[in-house]
């Protein structure tokens, strides 16, 4: 005997109820409207703690979709994304992976760093992303359609690309693809003051100091701290700590290992702070 699990009590749980703190850059908002109005995948590229995940979050709650969000990695399998039999007592049930789970509630279904997962993973995603908009459960022996209201997006940085960790083309040509980078300054400094809760002369202080500390990139960093980072160390300030402590434990530490440029990155701030 074989059941079938309902997932509607996890998709529900998957509604955003309150609105998302989201400043828009440029015209990503429109983008993802006209995507999601003529039933195209979207791709999100841009480094890490640009603001990629609040955008989706962002855009879910406007829409009004649930969201379900997969973090991918390299033991991501096809039986991960879309589900498995299960042993119960004398009886076998089916229980919905989350990508069946989103396609079967209409929900928005964003793969969180996608070009972690396995090269054979990704393939499966391929009939959602076309015009068929289609997913075979092969198990099950059936062929799921998508409704009207699903959409699938993905995310990944460009920076962290490689021969073995990059997306073939025949995966890339499926998405409209959104670039994101870090804000510009004043628009920064906004965010940051807005999320930690420090004044704005904080918060603008923090910002010239991620700008300073992305210039490292030329000079052996790996990736430049991010508007995430910010907000961390603003929190950090909110909180008691001391303003150049906060920035070293949330601004140089996380970034790099390599006491030389951490001696360099500190040099600044206390400049800066002093």
């Amino acid at each position: 005997m074989t059941d079938i699990i309902c997932s509607q009590q996890r998709v529900e749980e998957c509604v955003i109820k309150e609105e998302p703190y989201y400043v828009p850059v440029g015209n990503e908002v429109e983008v993802f409207r006209a995507a999601y109005e003529n039933k195209l995948p979207v791709s999100l590229k841009g480094p890490t703690g640009c603001g990629k995940t609040r955008f989706i979050e962002y855009m879910a709650y406007h829409l009004g979709r649930p969201l379900i969000t997969i973090s991918c990695h390299e033991d991501l399998t096809a039986n991960d994304l879309i589900g498995r039999f299960l042993i119960k007592g004398e009886s076998t049930e089916w229980n919905d992976g989350p990508l069946t789970a989103a396609l079967k509630s209409g929900a928005i279904c964003y793969l969180d760093e996608f070009v972690e997962a396995r090269m054979d993973t990704r393939v499966v995603i391929h009939p959602l992303t076309d015009d068929r908009r289609i997913m075979p459960i092969e198990k099950l022996g059936i062929v799921l359609q998508a409704p009207p209201e699903f959409m699938l997006a993905i995310s990944y940085n460009p920076g962290y690309q490689s021969v073995l960790k990059d997306l073939k083309q025949s995966t890339r040509q499926r998405f409209v693809s959104i670039d994101f980078d870090y804000p510009p300054a004043e628009l920064e400094t906004t965010i940051v003051a807005h999320e930690s809760g420090v004044d704005e002369d904080t918060a603008r202080t923090l910002v010239d100091i991620g700008h300073r500390i992305r210039n490292f990139k030329q000079h052996g960093l790996e990736e430049g701290v991010s508007t995430r980072l910010l907000i961390y160390a603003g929190m950090l300030i909110n909180s008691g700590i001391e303003p150049r402590e906060a920035c070293r434990v949330a601004m140089i530490k996380p970034i790099t290992d390599d006491n030389d440029l951490q001696k360099s990155i500190d040099e600044i701030i206390s400049a800066i702070m002093e």
